[in-house]
């Protein structure tokens, strides 16, 4: 029988009236909207409908992607009976993938990510971080991480053999790039993009909140189901989750400052799945699944969920 799976975009997919049509058209939908509110204690429909800034704010911008994103699993799920086997999402995009597998409560994951936003955020001060991507055909991941050595830089999200992302010190991201060109001796042709980020994620600027973070997730330990996890990939492994609940807030709590190792999560899911669905704001993660000659069925709006499912 054919698998299916669904993934999920993190951070950076927010934009103003995310996810307003399923809203005004699946009563669900609305339902987790007022949930979160509710849980949260501000209007989570609110930000993501309108114009303001705040949604950029990583604590707030968090919480409405997951939001958003499990608003329209659960549509899919009244609307259509969907019912994936497996679960993946990017860097955030985890937590919605818990939350959709029953193996994290919504309301402990919105609290857990509005903290980790505002921990994340903190880590270091405003201004002194910095994140690009290098893009380029038939990137080596070690071969980057090798031209930043002795730098205050880390490889943040290898995306797949075309994208990886770099994170650390802002003035270092300069030298960084001219290191990444010597090492690849103009053997391929290269695009480096900046990225429009408040913080260094997924560095080691990230350790001084581990603890803190690992602390709040050692709070909600017995809400979390392991066994469920089993089902959704580790950004840090590349592999699906496994063993107990202890080992699972280990690979979460590592996530914040490693590797988020995409291209090992798509290709672990593409093994076990025939068809993959991409559900949130945007679509980012369509042409990575394209680099490994995987397709992968995105859905951005309500008119697409029904096109999708006709």
């Amino acid at each position: 029988m054919n698998k299916t799976a669904v993934v999920f975009p993190g951070q950076g997919t927010q934009r103003p009236g995310m996810g307003k049509d399923f809203y005004d058209n699946v009563q669900i939908c609305r339902d987790t909207y007022e949930e979160a509110s509710q849980t949260l204690g501000w209007d989570v429909a609110a930000l993501c409908f309108g114009d303001d800034e705040k949604i950029n704010l990583t604590e707030y911008a968090q919480p409405c992607i997951l939001t958003t994103e499990l608003a329209m699993y659960r549509g899919l799920q009244f609307l259509y009976g969907f019912k994936p086997d497996y679960f993946g999402g990017h860097s955030l995009g985890e937590y919605t993938a818990l939350v959709a597998a029953d193996a994290m409560p919504f309301a402990d994951a919105l609290r857990t990510v509005q903290r980790r936003g505002e921990l994340m955020q903190r880590a270091t001060p405003p201004g002194t971080g910095g994140m690009m991507a290098v893009i380029g055909k038939d990137l080596d991941a070690d071969m980057i991480r090798n031209a930043l050595e002795g730098l205050l830089i880390d490889v943040a999200n290898i995306n797949s053999t075309d994208q990886v992302v770099i994170s650390g010190q802002a003035d270092c991201i300069a030298v960084a790039q001219e290191r990444i060109i010597q090492a690849f001796d103009c053997a391929t042709s290269l695009r480096f993009v900046p990225l429009n980020v408040s913080a260094p994620f997924h560095s080691r600027f990230m350790n001084t909140i581990k603890y803190r973070f690992m602390n709040l997730l050692n709070s909600i330990s017995v809400k979390l189901n392991s066994e469920n996890a089993g089902s959704v990939t580790s950004n840090v492994t590349g592999h699906f989750h496994s063993g107990s609940v202890s080992n699972l807030i280990e690979k979460l709590v590592a996530q914040l400052s490693s590797s988020v190792n995409w291209r090992e999560n798509m290709v672990t899911l593409a093994e076990k799945a025939q068809k993959i669905y991409e559900l949130g704001p945007n679509r980012p993660l369509r042409n990575f699944f394209k680099s490994i000659e995987v397709e992968c069925i995105s859905i951005t709006t309500f008119s697409g969920a029904q096109r999708a499912f006709a």
